[in-house]
């Protein structure tokens, strides 16, 4: 017995989005759909993924951006039907799956190593 319902399964599965791959450490815009009022409108938040969690439709991912010298962090549903897409602007090269220092860091400390591709 695997423990879970299919039924559930099945809806969970068919909540699932396809979206850009990207990894902790890594640069991405969000375009996020946002109301006002009447009015949708798209929305790109640009900043540095600190953390991704769980599997499944309630995945989550926290993106991290300094803003007029203050820290903002937002935290996005990844299967959510308001992303419009995920567009992956660096790659990051981290050894951590949190980057909750990042928080403690200012100006040019706060920067990440960029990852190096290999071709072979």
């Amino acid at each position: 017995m695997s423990g879970t319902v299919p039924e559930i399964d099945a809806i969970e599965k068919s909540q699932l989005r396809d979206l850009t791959p990207f990894r902790v450490g890594d640069t991405i815009n969000v375009h996020f759909r946002i109301r006002e009022g009447e009015k949708e409108r798209i929305q790109v938040f640009k900043g540095v993924v600190i953390r991704k969690s769980r599997g499944g439709a309630g995945a989550t991912f926290s993106v991290r951006k300094v803003s007029g010298g203050v820290g903002v962090e937002r935290i996005f549903p990844l299967h959510s039907p308001r992303i419009e897409k995920v567009v992956v602007a660096a790659r990051g090269h981290v050894r951590r799956s949190r980057l909750y220092y990042l928080r403690d860091l200012r100006g040019k400390k706060a920067r990440l190593r960029e990852r190096q591709r290999h071709n072979n």
